[in-house]
């Protein structure tokens, strides 16, 4: 992928994905999880319809959160029925919209959530499988953006699961997301040993469990030059400690049925696409101001990092390398085209010496750039987003931004 080409035939700001470093990125997460397990794909890490194609290509079923996401899960030739669907706030139109689409596999975050999906499930004679999202009753130690052991709109706390399990029963299997962005075996074993603990405890309680979905977790670096962690280790940790909690995870499943008992599922966003991306943008001016240098980038916190002042992601200061050759570095101020002093990345960082009309890149962004970002926001264009495998331009296309009507319907039931 030659980034000046393609800003010739495309312009900038452009995002770049490359389907060979997703490739490379699912094979190495795929050698760091044991044989048996299933890898969901979370499509809020980028719902871009190529990058999601190529990943149920490689085998990983999709997570998905919304209308959207489901649609692009199925425009990429997903099987509906290996689909996911999570969230804190189900409505009965999403839940409705994912029944009518062939969607079966729900996770659910309280007795409530648990039955809406039964209730419109019975209303069309499907049966479903429900895993209940569990929120652990302690922090797992060395997590930085907790996702349980916290209060939290996610789940069902484990202390009041252990406590009325007779409100959760039905439920066919259990969902544990613990911590995102880990690095280190050591944190991700961690947070399953956390999780795996659970199933084993709630298992008990709950009946007949068929799937453990441990979550995931697995970092990747964003926006910064690097590479994602291997993870040589780890599957072999993982198997030992199910064989001694859950030994039943790895046994054939009977005759008809698809899953293990239990099936132990994992889940990754970043890690698979994080690589992926680059973002080519042109510097538009350079200029000083009351003695600071200022480079002032056709990208800002619209295109990439929007996000990061909710904590979804980290605020960043974004590795910006020449596309062209090398520059000596200079201390400057990383900026943005929109008309808000919040279009910063970062001030008094070194960053190269740079002219108007350079082309520059940002590594590592397939993951939560896009879509993460305030798109809407002054109503700027959004990139285009261009597919490459290896050399070969395999699609081009830019996301829209606009209104539409919308039709009146019926009253929400609550």
């Amino acid at each position: 992928m030659n980034p000046a080409e393609i800003a010739e035939r495309y312009g900038t700001p452009v995002y770049v994905y490359d389907l060979e470093e997703i490739r490379r990125a699912h094979a190495d997460l795929r050698r760091g999880l044991p044989d048996e397990s299933v890898l969901y794909y979370s499509l809020k890490a980028n719902p871009h319809p190529m990058v999601v194609a190529e990943l149920i290509d490689l085998g990983c079923r999709a997570e998905v959160s919304s209308p959207g996401e489901i649609r692009a899960a199925l425009g990429a030739g997903a099987d509906p029925s290996d689909l996911l669907l999570t969230g804190p706030g189900k409505t009965e139109q999403v839940v409705a919209l994912a029944l009518d689409h062939g969607l079966t596999r729900f996770s659910v975050d309280s007795p409530r959530d648990l039955a809406r999906v039964d209730s419109l499930a019975a209303d069309r004679d499907l049966a479903v499988d429900c895993l209940l999202r569990v929120n652990a009753d302690a922090p797992v130690p060395g997590v930085g953006l907790a996702m349980t052991g916290v209060s939290s709109q996610f789940g069902a706390d484990a202390s009041w699961v252990t406590r009325e399990p007779g409100r959760f029963r039905g439920v066919t299997g259990l969902h544990l997301y613990m911590g995102t962005n880990l690095v280190s075996e050591d944190a991700l074993l961690r947070q399953f040993e956390v999780g795996i603990g659970l199933a084993e405890r709630l298992g008990d309680l709950l009946g007949d469990v068929t799937e453990v979905d441990l979550g995931g977790g697995f970092g990747a670096p964003f926006g910064r030059a690097g590479a994602r962690p291997q993870l040589p280790g780890l599957a072999a940790r993982l198997a030992g400690l199910l064989d001694d909690r859950l030994p039943g995870w790895r046994r054939a499943a009977p005759q008809g049925w698809r899953r293990a008992a239990p099936q132990v599922a994992f889940e990754s966003g970043r890690y698979l696409v994080a690589e992926s991306g680059t973002l080519v943008s042109r510097v538009v001016d350079v200029k000083e101001s009351k003695g600071e240098v200022f480079v002032v980038l056709d990208t800002g916190i619209n295109h990439l990092g929007g996000m990061a002042g909710l904590r979804r992601i980290p605020r960043i200061l974004p590795d910006v390398e020449p596309v062209d050759g090398d520059a000596e570095p200079r201390e400057s101020v990383l900026a943005g085209p929109l008309c808000t002093p919040l279009d910063v990345f970062g001030r008094g960082s070194e960053l190269p010496c740079l002219e108007p009309g350079e082309l520059v890149a940002i590594p590592n962004v397939g993951a939560y750039g896009l879509t993460a970002s305030l798109i809407a926001f002054l109503s700027f264009d959004p990139p285009a987003e261009v597919v490459v495998d290896g050399e070969e331009v395999v699609s081009a296309s830019r996301l829209a931004v606009g209104h539409a009507p919308v039709e009146e319907r019926e009253p929400v039931k609550v």
